[in-house]
C-alpha cells in the first residue's frame, strides 16, 4: 500500500506508466481466472505464492537463512488445494504438516544452530504465504466464491490507489517514518474514504448487503493492508532491499505487490463469514 509523505519526481523511482498498465494486466488476468473457473483461479494463486516464496528465500539468503523450498512449494500447493477443496480444517492441518515436513527436511541436512534458523525461517514463509493465502481460497470456495474473492481484491485495491493519490496531492506527515518515510497520515485518510466507498458499494452491488458491512470492510482493510506493507518494509529494511524482486515489471517482485493482500485476506473472509454469510442452495 503506498501513501507518500510528499511529493517527489517519479524519475530516479517506478516507471509509472509501465506499473499502471502492468497493474491494469494483472487485474485483468485474475478477475478473467476467476470467472472462467474457479479451479483456474486456484492454479493461478498457487503459481503467484510459490514465486512469492522463491523470492522470499533469495531474500533471505542474505542473512544466511536458507529457506527448505522443495517442501515449502509442496506444502503451498498442498495447503491452498486443501483450504479450497475441504475448508477451514484442511487449512490448518496441512499448514502444520508443511511446518513438520520444513523441520524434517532440514533436520535430515544435518543440526545445530544453522538448521534451527532455517526451520523457523521456512515456518515464518508457510505462515506468512501460503497460509494467509488460503484464507482467499477459503473465500473462493463458497457459492459466491468469485465475487466473494473480487470485493477483496477491489478493497485492496482500492486502499492502494486512495492512499498513493492523496498522499502524492496532499501528504506532509510521515506515518511511519522510521520504517516507510513515503507513507503519510493524509495518505492513510485517502485510502480509508476510498476504501470505504468501494466496500459500501461492493457489499450492495455483489450481495445486496447492507452498507454498514460494507463500512467494516473497508475499515478493516486499511489497518490490515497498511500494517501489511509496513512489515514488508520494515523486513525489506532489514535484509537491505528495496525490493523483493523484479519478477513484476514497475512493481518490483511479487511480494511487493501480496504484502497488502495476505494480511487483509483473512480480515475480509471473517467479515464476510460473520456478517454477509453465503446463500443457500437448494
Amino acid at each position: 500500500m503506498t501513501q507518500l509523505a510528499a511529493p517527489r519526481s517519479t524519475k530516479p523511482g517506478r516507471d509509472l506508466p509501465v506499473a499502471i498498465t502492468v497493474g491494469v494486466g494483472l487485474l485483468v488476468v485474475v478477475v478473467a481466472s476467476l470467472f472462467i473457473r474457479k479451479e483456474a483461479f486456484v492454479v493461478l494463486a498457487v503459481l503467484v505464492v510459490c514465486a512469492g516464496l522463491w523470492e522470499l528465500a533469495q531474500a533471505f539468503a542474505r542473512r544466511a537463512i536458507h529457506l527448505p523450498l522443495l517442501p515449502l512449494l509442496v506444502g503451498s500447493v498442498g495447503i491452498l488445494v486443501s483450504a479450497f477443496t475441504a475448508g477451514s480444517e484442511a487449512l490448518f492441518v496441512s499448514f502444520m504438516l508443511t511446518v513438520g515436513g520444513v523441520m524434517v527436511w532440514r533436520v535430515l541436512d544435518g543440526s545445530g544452530s544453522r538448521a534451527l534458523r532455517d526451520i523457523i525461517g521456512g515456518a515464518f514463509a508457510a505462515a506468512y504465504l501460503p497460509f494467509l493465502a488460503g484464507f482467499v481460497m477459503l473465500m473462493l470456495a463458497e457459492s459466491d466464491g468469485p465475487a466473494r474473492v473480487l470485493v477483496f481484491i477491489l478493497l485492496v485495491v482500492a486502499s492502494d490507489t486512495g492512499g498513493f493519490a492523496v498522499g502524492v496531492l496532499l501528504g506532509r506527515h510521515p506515518l511511519a517514518p522510521s520504517v516507510s518515510p513515503k507513507k503519510s497520515w493524509e495518505g492513510l485518510a485517502g485510502s480509508l474514504v476510498l476504501a470505504c466507498v468501494v466496500g459500501v458499494v461492493s457489499i450492495q452491488v455483489a450481495f445486496e448487503g447492507e452498507p454498514l458491512v460494507g463500512v467494516f470492510l473497508g475499515l478493516s482493510t486499511v489497518v490490515s493492508a497498511t500494517l501489511g506493507d509496513l512489515a514488508e518494509s520494515m523486513l525489506k529494511r532489514d535484509l537491505e532491499l528495496k525490493d523483493m524482486g523484479r519478477l513484476v515489471p514497475g512493481h518490483g517482485g511479487v511480494l511487493d505487490r501480496l504484502d497488502s493482500l495476505l494480511l487483509t485476506a483473512p480480515a475480509v473472509y471473517l467479515i464476510l463469514t460473520l456478517l454477509q454469510p453465503p446463500p443457500v442452495l437448494f
